[in-house]
């Protein structure tokens, strides 16, 4: 698989289309707090910043606030109070007819790979573009691509139920960088799969941020975090409380 990527990097392949365009981080939260109906304060005055290019890890317990921020991140959640700016968009003063626009530039990747069961592989994939109103053979071109990055060209035309886990996660990376996003965001993407497959899945997110896009990784996977030794970013209680490059998943003294 990671042959695959390096073989498609030589051949030329660009990162993300638009990330030239705009100097700054790809995400800049400053001052966001997010406080639910009920009450419950899932963040407090967070401030943070991914560059281009980087690959961060967001941890933290259950219930600290990491699906609160990815969701702000893809203006799913709303803050309370503060600014959230991803891939040049004031994510939330976006009227609701352009949020798509924010979507093209930010993919995610779940847990639950959440594919459509009744469309291939190639068909899944495509379908990122074609609600954007992408032409035909703009999609077309791009699929492929996308495919031949994640090592699916060869099970294009596959349904959903014929692929092992590790398979379906791969479609749903491909899915998620066929619009060449500046920002992919994987929430827990091992969480389903076996440890060699789960490396397997994070050695192709790596290779994906060589191409440029910058990648945030949600995981409870110790093991993962603490080998790779990329930034992490702590999350506790809904507020921000590690920051630190080249860490462990733990933090250390």
């Amino acid at each position: 698989m990671v042959e695959q990527v390096e073989t498609t990097i030589r051949e030329g392949a660009s990162g993300p289309r638009h990330s030239a365009e705009r100097p700054g981080p790809v995400v800049e939260l400053r001052g966001v707090a997010v406080t639910y109906p009920s009450g419950h304060a899932a963040l407090a005055g967070i401030d943070l910043a991914l560059e281009r290019g980087e690959f961060a890890f967001l941890v933290g317990p259950s219930g600290a606030g990491k699906s609160t921020l990815i969701g702000l991140l893809v203006r799913d959640v709303a803050p309370t109070s503060g600014t959230v700016n991803v891939a040049g968009f004031d994510v939330h003063a976006l009227r609701a007819g352009d949020v798509h626009r924010l979507r093209r530039r930010v993919g995610v990747v779940f847990q639950d790979f959440r594919l459509l069961a009744r469309r291939t592989v190639r068909e899944n994939i495509a379908f990122a573009l074609e609600v954007t109103g992408a032409p035909e053979p703009e999609i077309d071109a791009a699929v492929e691509r996308a495919m031949r990055i994640v090592g699916l060209a060869r099970l294009a035309d596959r349904y959903p139920a014929e692929l092992s886990g590790g398979e379906q996660q791969r479609t749903a990376i491909a899915r998620a960088i066929v619009g060449e996003p500046e920002l992919l965001i994987a929430d827990e993407p091992t969480g389903n799969l076996d440890p060699l497959i789960s490396w397997e899945i994070m050695e192709l997110l790596v290779q994906i941020n060589r191409l440029g896009v910058t990648v945030l990784v949600a995981t409870h996977d110790s093991d993962i975090v603490t080998t790779l030794r990329r930034r992490v970013i702590g999350l506790d209680g809904g507020r921000l409380i590690r920051d630190e490059a080249n860490a462990t998943y733990h933090r250390v003294g």
